[in-house]
């Protein structure tokens, strides 16, 4: 039912009302709505810039599976190299004993196939780590012991008891040292 005396719009199809009640403006705004035109230019512009988005995702996503591709080339000797440190510091004690016990001719040509693992290592990147008489830095050094010494600083590496390895900027293994402290009062 329809009340001739109530304010509210009668529910029907639209006419010309909205333009003459509105004004001019609103009336403008719904042509350009109603415009196919303008209509499907937006929806063109929309179009575009999720193209352009897209091509730019894609184009990172790329960057960064290069990059990961790249550093897992890198790193990949890592878990081989990591095996044979401890061959190699077997070897390095080997060395020592037969150079305490008076053999030279066979501690020389271990220390021969010694340097040639290195060699081999520092080519794909894995590089012993300088501990003895550095400052003791976690991220590289483990400490297992702390040593009382009147002739270093507190907090320096004064013996190394492995030696620690890095590959590239990643530490494979932290070398284990001894760090001086304060010596003993007394």
């Amino acid at each position: 039912m329809t009340d001739p005396h109530s304010d509210r719009e009668q529910p029907g199809p639209p006419d010309d009302r909205r333009s003459n009640e509105a004004g001019p403006a609103t009336g403008d705004a719904d042509a350009d709505a109603s415009d196919p035109i303008v209509r499907l230019t937006q929806e063109r512009d929309d179009y575009r810039d999720q193209a352009l988005r897209a091509r730019a995702e894609f184009a990172n996503y790329q960057k960064r599976s290069k990059q990961q591709a790249d550093a897992d080339r890198v790193y990949a000797v890592g878990s081989l190299a990591k095996d044979i440190l401890d061959p190699l510091d077997n070897l390095v004690r080997a060395i020592e004993h037969l150079r305490a016990s008076g053999v030279e001719g066979i501690s020389s040509g271990l220390e021969m196939v010694q340097r040639q693992l290195l060699e081999v290592l520092a080519k794909h990147g894995v590089e012993p780590i300088e501990a003895m008489g550095q400052p003791f830095d976690p991220n590289l050094h483990e400490a297992l012991i702390q040593q009382p010494t009147a002739g270093h600083p507190e907090g320096i590496v004064v013996n190394e008891l492995s030696k620690g390895y890095r590959i590239r900027d990643r530490v494979l293994r932290p070398s284990k040292v001894a760090v001086s402290s304060r010596a003993a009062q007394g």
